[in-house]
């Protein structure tokens, strides 16, 4: 398997709210292009997370609630389930289908140690795209998306929470990665069309 990480500041990329395309439609737009182009399988930690908080009868669902809800990172073992189980139905569907880029995972120590030791031999990681955007510019579009989201964590008291979070526990990954040369950095305070446009040059690079 290859493995292409994708690590925003804040656990998230959202899109300023004077521009016309959405968060999803970013984020529809790097899945398609890993997909038609390269080849990738686009996995998002959170999206599996929530759609295993809303399955009826999820023995995870209120847990993982209670952590999404207090910007926590929820607890490893059930991020790497989710993760492998839905790597595992991609390849057995299609056992073309190997290259994946998974969206907001590993966020902290724990996370990094329970993704070496379920997929170490079995999972390389190529390289890590990493947006970076202040915080101030993180919580503006946070609270933009909020209006319309639905989200439980799209209060600023949460998102402070969650930068704090990222700051004592996602960055240290980043710099980690950093230093074995695997990061691929996208200013993502600026426009749609300028991330975007890095990605691509990014993707074109690594393949």
């Amino acid at each position: 398997m290859q493995v292409a990480i994708l690590l925003k500041t804040d656990a998230k990329f959202e899109i300023p709210p004077k521009c016309l395309y959405t968060e999803a439609a970013l984020t529809t737009s790097l899945a398609l292009l890993g997909t038609k182009k390269y080849g990738y399988t686009h996995l998002s930690a959170g999206d599996l997370l929530r759609d295993e908080r809303k399955r009826p009868g999820s023995q995870y669902g209120e847990l993982i609630e209670n952590y999404i809800k207090e910007g926590e990172i929820v607890p490893v073992e059930i991020t790497i389930s989710l993760l492998k189980r839905a790597m595992d139905q991609t390849m057995a569907a299609n056992a073309q289908k190997y290259k994946f880029l998974i969206d907001g995972f590993p966020r902290n120590e724990d996370n990094l140690q329970g993704w070496t030791k379920t997929m170490d031999g079995k999972a390389d990681v190529s390289f890590v795209l990493f947006f970076d955007c202040d915080n101030e510019t993180c919580i503006d579009r946070c609270l933009e998306r909020g209006k319309s989201s639905g989200r439980s964590d799209d209060n600023r008291e949460s998102l402070q929470k969650r930068i704090q979070t990222y700051l004592q526990s996602t960055k240290p990954i980043i710099d980690q990665y950093e230093k074995m040369g695997k990061v691929r950095k996208v200013d993502a305070s600026k426009s749609v069309d300028e991330v975007f446009g890095k990605v691509v040059k990014i993707f074109d690079k690594e393949g």
